[in-house]
Parts: structure tokens; C-alpha cells; sequence
């Protein structure tokens, strides 16, 4: 669902979309916001985001608190306890969510790629305004 990440592009903004094992501590404290992405996996979130937290937690606590964040699942059957794994360790960090995490089962349609569209034209103009 990379459309959430093409729409937070404007003039004058750097966006990075990395892979949750490329991204690392720096990426995170050189962000104005993060947009998180993960697929469900047995009802919790991927390992290779477990990895990425686990990677920035200790590195960035104290030093992100209230960075605006979003996330996005993908599962086949259920997406609730994937979603919920990552807000319990970003509430740990201290990040602030500002906009409904986007939950998507079964298949990517046009529905979703629209919603990812919308999610991160959101998070860009807030952004780009000053209220996140």
C-alpha cells in the first residue's frame, strides 16, 4: 500500500518508504512523522516490524516523544491484534497517533488504495499545517 506513502510527497518534503529492516533509529529521529505498515501475521504484527520497534525503542524513548504517527494493517482474516501490538510499543514511546489506524482485510482493491491515499494525504497536510 505504498499510496500511502506517494500522497505524503510535497514540495519541499523529503519522504523515505523503507523497509522495516532498512529503516533505523536515525530515520525515526530525523522524522518530522512516521506512517507504520505492516501485514497481520497470526494476529500479531510482521517480524520484520517487531524487528524495526525493537531496533528504535531503546534509541529514540525520550527522544520522540509525542511524533506523530499512523499505521496501516493488512490481514487476510483479522487485523485487530496486529494493530493493537504496535500501539501498545509506540504508547511506550510516547508517539502520538493522530489519525484512525487503517485497518484492510482480505483483498487490496481500489477501496483501499484510496484509503491508503487518504491516509497519508492526511497525515502530510497536518503536517504541512503545524497541527500534528
Amino acid at each position: 500500500m505504498t499510496a500511502a506513502a506517494e500522497e505524503v510527497a510535497s514540495p519541499g518534503s523529503e519522504v523515505l518508504s523503507l523497509d522495516a529492516f532498512a529503516a533505523g533509529p536515525a530515520d525515526v529521529l530525523d522524522a518530522s512523522g512516521v506512517i507504520l505498515g505492516t501485514p497481520a501475521r497470526f494476529g500479531y504484527m510482521s517480524g520484520a516490524m517487531k524487528d524495526f520497534l525493537e531496533r528504535i525503542y531503546h534509541p529514540c524513548l525520550g527522544q520522540t516523544a509525542g511524533k506523530p504517527w499512523a499505521l496501516f494493517v493488512k490481514g487476510d482474516t483479522d487485523t485487530t491484534g496486529a494493530a493493537a501490538s504496535v500501539e501498545r510499543i509506540v504508547t511506550g514511546l510516547s508517539w502520538r497517533r493522530v489519525l484512525p489506524v487503517l485497518e484492510v482485510v482480505g483483498a487490496i482493491d481500489e477501496e483501499a488504495e484510496e484509503a491508503a491515499t487518504e491516509l497519508g494525504g492526511a497525515f502530510a497536510a497536518g503536517l504541512e499545517a503545524g497541527i500534528f
